[in-house]
């Protein structure tokens, strides 16, 4: 078949009328739950700090530099703080080095937070929320630790290091280097996990139906609270697969300012120590933790994905009317 001349959209006009309705329905989903839309700024002057994500940036014309955000998560706890009750936002969101079958490096997220809610309640939500739109009916629910042992063969928990490079070598072949890891070794043990998520787990969850994955070890928490009163200590957080592809990211959000610095601290250390820029950390929101964010959970959705995954489209820019391509 003919290619499209490039200054023609990707999506056909029919995908954009059904992108369009998504959009509606999303919208009318969050008012009969009484979840308030907000907009918060695309540009500001931090930045995501975690090693895995990398921002764009830009320079005004008297040299101050500004970050295209990864996501509205630290102004919409900002918000939380100020008292604005459960809210959600259709975002544009921007990472570098992010183009593919399931990624463009300019995308739309939906994300949504609750106060009074736990993480495990927000799975009931999120899951509401794909029937609503279309999507499966329930989904299933699998531990981080039963996933990897279902289909890695190996405790996350407990496995070595050795025990997880080889475990990787065998699935994936000539192991990439791991900067960093001598004076991390938490950060080699992530890495590794990290790979076979990547490459033997993930690929296999929500193969029927969308699965949740919850209970990540302690030192994935990102933002989430981590549960103590388990041996190994669980970070509170979960993600969303459908057909092998992850759409969501969800955390039971951690409140205490002194310990989200110190981990936006660890991460611009061990961005340091891997030669990655360094960019700012948000200042307001360890003010805005200082003041009170409520006890509360939230969670982000890639909403280009799971409208591909909606309509069984083989690429992320065939939902799109530009891709990167044809930006």
């Amino acid at each position: 078949m003919k290619s499209k001349p490039m200054w023609q959209p990707r999506a056909s006009l029919e995908t954009l009328r059904l992108r369009a309705l998504l959009m509606q329905r999303l919208r009318s989903f969050f008012a009969g739950h009484d979840v308030l839309e907000v907009e918060t700024p695309v540009l500001s002057r931090a930045a995501t700090v975690d090693p895995q994500i990398d921002s764009f940036s830009s320079r005004l014309p008297g040299g101050d530099e500004r970050w295209l955000q990864t996501s509205p998560e630290f102004a919409m706890k900002r918000l939380l703080a100020a008292g604005s009750g459960p809210i959600f936002q259709i975002a544009r969101v921007f990472r570098v080095d992010e183009s593919g079958r399931f990624h463009n490096p300019e995308f739309t997220m939906l994300e949504w937070y609750r106060p009074g809610f736990d993480h495990h309640r927000l799975i009931d939500e999120c899951e509401a929320l794909l029937a609503a739109l279309g999507g499966p009916a329930s989904c299933a629910r699998l531990s981080y630790r039963d996933a990897f042992a279902h289909y890695a063969g190996i405790d996350p928990f407990l496995a070595s290091l050795t025990e997880l490079e080889t475990r990787c070598a065998q699935a994936i072949g000539p192991l990439p280097s791991i900067e960093g890891a001598d004076a991390e070794p938490s950060a080699a043990r992530d890495f590794l996990l990290d790979l076979l998520m990547s490459h033997v787990v993930g690929p296999q969850l929500g193969r029927d139906r969308p699965e949740f994955l919850i209970d990540f070890p302690a030192s994935q928490a990102a933002l989430a609270k981590v549960r103590r009163d388990v041996e190994p200590p669980v970070a509170e957080r979960f993600e969303l697969f459908w057909q092998g592809i992850e759409l969501a990211n969800g955390f039971h959000e951690l409140t205490d300012a002194a310990e989200q610095q110190r981990r936006f601290e660890a991460d611009q250390a061990r961005r340091a120590s891997r030669g990655q820029p360094v960019p700012p950390y948000d200042p307001h929101l360890i003010a805005a933790l200082e003041h009170g964010l409520p006890p509360c959970a939230g969670v982000a959705v890639g909403l280009d994905r799971l409208l591909m995954l909606l309509l069984g489209l083989p690429h992320i820019g065939d939902g799109l009317a530009f891709d990167d391509e044809r930006a």
